[in-house]
């Protein structure tokens, strides 16, 4: 007769917080968002250490590996820069046709999508919002209320990221606060 071994897990979350073995940490300050938001004039006047989001990340198989998936939180905190809601960077996936999930934990925001026509539409997040993102569409996040905003993600471990034709080219669209209120402004 075999045995079998019951493990408890290694890697939890809990509300926004992932922690666990193997649980990668990158933060983006004011000073890595160069060329993201219109207003240089405004981000040069924040204190580049500034924190705009932070994530933390699961990568439980080497990156290109086929089949695998990996999993993370963002945490992307409330300001803007000029009139622009603090943002995540945006990218499409390398690999053009993969997939991704978002899912609101805690806060307020909006997720923006670009095709490749340079289409641009967003959906508001909120705690319990459920995201799928389609292949081929660049995607970003805006924190538009006045808390943390908290998001989980799901993405196959051989998408890969493209940030480069967002920092070369920009989204076709910005999401500004206009009389208190974000609006899409097409650009």
């Amino acid at each position: 007769m075999s045995s079998l071994t019951i493990n408890q897990p290694a890697l939890f979350f809990t509300g926004n917080h992932l922690i666990g073995e193997g649980v990668e940490s990158a933060t983006r300050r004011a000073k890595d968002l160069k060329g993201i938001f219109r207003d240089t004039a405004a981000l040069d006047a924040m204190s580049p250490d500034a924190i705009v989001y932070e994530v933390k990340s699961f990568l439980p198989v080497p990156e290109g590996t086929p089949g695998g998936l990996y999993f993370g939180i963002t945490s992307l905190y409330p300001g803007k820069v000029g009139d622009e809601y603090f943002m995540t960077k945006g990218h499409f996936h390398a690999a053009r046709d993969r997939a991704e999930f978002y899912w609101g934990l805690t806060g307020e925001g909006m997720l923006l999508f670009m095709d490749g026509q340079r289409n641009v539409r967003a959906e508001k997040m909120s705690p319990g919002s459920l995201h799928y993102i389609p292949g081929g569409v660049a995607h970003r996040v805006a924190n538009t209320g006045d808390g943390l905003l908290s998001f989980a993600a799901c993405w196959p471990s051989d998408a890969g990221h493209n940030y480069g034709e967002i920092a070369e080219n920009g989204f076709a669209g910005r999401l500004i606060c206009i009389k208190g209120f974000p609006e899409l402004v097409l650009i």
